[in-house]
């Protein structure tokens, strides 16, 4: 069975990029984010969050801290009736020089490993031009590049498709599903 997925960075991706989020109350999802990931599932990709957390090491927050909003976040897509296949963090920060902390590709190829992924059918979206870097590292050309987190350079991205949001991908994903 061929395995493809939609990678996902989750801070400007999934909900609205706040810096060093670790707070319930702070937590506010892109509109449209459970739309397009229901789409996506319909079209048979599997969800899968990479997510860099240096504030894990930087001390602005504890693991636990992570692991209480990545469950609550969870619970929402639940509820929503999406299933989040797998989530891969980087707790480190830049200067320990992982191989998990994006640019780097360590996180994608870890999934691929785990659950068998063909990164040629996949596709990543991300806010930052880190994201795209690490996914074209890993294989997957399909990158897409948001504009509701950090500032990007448009004239100086590798990403292949620059969009306003999340809300906005499904059409490029779906459509390309068909061809």
């Amino acid at each position: 069975m061929i395995t493809k997925a939609i990678f996902l960075d989750r801070d400007g991706v999934i909900n609205k990029e706040v810096s060093y989020l670790y707070k319930i109350e702070n937590f506010t999802f892109i509109e449209g984010v459970f739309e397009s990931l229901k789409a996506f599932i319909e079209s048979g990709y599997l969800i899968i969050i990479v997510t860099n957390q240096s504030g894990i090491s930087r001390k602005l927050f504890t693991l636990d801290d992570y692991k209480k909003i990545t469950s609550w976040m969870l619970e929402k897509f639940k509820q929503e009736n999406i299933s989040i296949d797998a989530i891969y963090f980087c707790p480190h920060g830049p200067e320990e020089n992982c191989n998990c902390r994006k640019p780097k590709p360590g996180l994608f190829d870890q999934a691929k490993k785990d659950l068998n992924i063909n990164m040629n059918l996949s596709w990543a979206i991300g806010d930052s031009e880190r994201d795209i870097v690490a996914a074209k590292k890993a294989g997957i050309v399909n990158t897409i590049l948001v504009r509701s987190g950090h500032k990007i350079n448009e004239n100086n991205t590798s990403a292949k498709y620059v969009i306003n949001s999340i809300a906005n991908a499904n059409e490029i994903i779906c459509q390309s599903n068909k061809n």
